[in-house]
């Protein structure tokens, strides 16, 4: 049984984009928190995730808070930011990845982690960072094989690619995509009931003219990518003044 869960991690950690229908997000890492908790009667959860983090800035900034926080069950989540960089280097990140995952590993945490799902079938501009996350994944493969973490492989199944499963954004899960992780997430950690479920593919998606793709990716760069890219040129980041969602320990409420 586990007593106290902390999430540390960037966007995908924090929830975006999962509406939790009051203005704020929910995400896997609450999802799981929900579905820990009702398998064994309660638990604690403190989710310090703040999106638009780098792994160096993950271990710097959230891993010390985590650790005196005490878990013994924690999610390490980071990467996707640093592939986005011209200065992305896979060892260097996954060494940050490594260090926290050793670091909670060894204060008796039970420690979760996940690869990166190919972003080619969500985003067809990301081709040219194909090899990245493929590089990023093999790292961290390799580095949760040597701290004893437990690794959740999303990377290894198409199904995490699906667009049906991302929000408009494609760069986060929707609501649909939170759900599937916690579910695989659970399916881990062997939580009663919990099963593959989540890996199935969905079906077949009604196949759409050329015309319908080309005007769904210039209003995906109009909304998206062209704000993004302004952002990053200025030295912005989304996470710019945030703080974490969930930064103390607090009982899970279960309807």
């Amino acid at each position: 049984m586990w007593r106290r869960y902390v999430a540390i991690g960037d966007s995908t950690t924090e929830g975006l984009d999962d509406p939790d229908g009051g203005g704020g997000y929910r995400g896997w890492a609450d999802r799981f928190a929900l579905a820990v908790a009702r398998a064994q009667g309660g638990l604690e959860y403190a989710n310090l995730a703040i999106r638009g983090r780098t792994a160096a800035r993950i271990r710097a900034e959230q891993l010390p808070v985590a650790l005196d926080l005490a878990p013994d069950l924690a999610t390490v989540v980071a990467g996707m930011n640093d592939v986005l960089r011209p200065s992305f280097d896979a060892a260097r990140v996954a060494a940050d990845v490594e260090a926290m995952q050793h670091a909670l590993v060894g204060q008796g945490a039970t420690v979760l982690t996940f690869t990166l799902p190919d972003p080619v079938p969500v985003m067809p501009v990301a081709r040219p960072l194909r090899g990245r996350v493929l590089a990023l994944n093999a790292a961290l493969r390799a580095a949760t094989a040597r701290t004893g973490a437990t690794l959740l492989d999303l990377g290894a199944h198409p199904v995490a690619s699906d667009p049906r499963l991302w929000s408009d954004d494609r760069l986060h899960a929707n609501s649909a995509g939170h759900e599937r992780i916690a579910a695989a997430l659970a399916h881990t950690v062997g939580l009663p009931g919990a099963d593959d479920g989540w890996s199935l593919p969905l079906a077949a998606a009604p196949r759409r003219h050329r015309h319908e793709v080309v005007r769904a990716e210039l209003a995906w760069a109009r909304r998206h990518l062209l704000p993004w890219l302004g952002r990053h040129l200025r030295g912005r980041s989304s996470g710019d003044d945030r703080v974490a969602k969930r930064p103390v320990p607090l009982p899970v409420d279960l309807p």
